[in-house]
């Protein structure tokens, strides 16, 4: 019997702190290999996108200052639509970029990325290397765990390697 073909996603929507960004920290900063990993979907003529709880003043400040800005194809902030785990910002994501639920990934590293990802009819990847994760009680990362999610990575490597199966 042949190994089921791996599903393939034509956007990849990213939360920003603790997913890509480390806000523990006092300069804005990126995960190291985070910057790799976002060339490298693009590379693969994958859509990439943003969806965050920030605010659309303190995402673009970010962007600015990471010099990011022409990297994403589109974002979300929660001060332009409604917060997570409400379906909305991803649906706007997908409208714009004419791409269908099925062919969408989320990713992120709280339970209301991934029941974000649910609500929208999209796939969702959990991060247990996130700062929200690793500030978390035991109870919600176990909850993290639990979340419908396609995989659980455990660090930047482990997802980028996972998401070029994907795209």
């Amino acid at each position: 019997m042949s190994e089921p073909k791996a599903r393939k996603f034509d956007l990849i929507v990213f939360d920003w702190e603790g997913t890509l960004s480390d806000p523990r920290l006092l300069t804005r900063s990126l995960f190291e290999g985070v910057l790799p990993m976002l060339q490298d979907l693009r590379s693969k003529h994958c859509s990439i996108a943003v969806a965050t709880g920030k605010s659309r003043v303190g995402l673009n400040e970010a962007l600015l200052e990471l010099e990011l800005n022409d990297v994403f194809h589109a974002t979300r902030t929660a001060d332009e639509t409604s917060g997570k785990p409400d379906p909305q910002m991803l649906q706007e994501l997908m409208s714009e970029l004419d791409v269908t639920p099925e062919r969408t990934l989320m990713v992120g590293d709280s339970v209301y990325d991934l029941e974000m990802a649910v609500h929208a009819g999209c796939s969702g990847v959990g991060v247990s290397f996130g700062s929200s994760s690793s500030e978390l009680t035991n109870r919600h990362r176990e909850a993290l765990k639990r979340a419908p999610s396609l995989y659980l990575a455990h660090s930047v490597q482990d997802l980028h390697q996972w998401l070029v199966l994907h795209v």
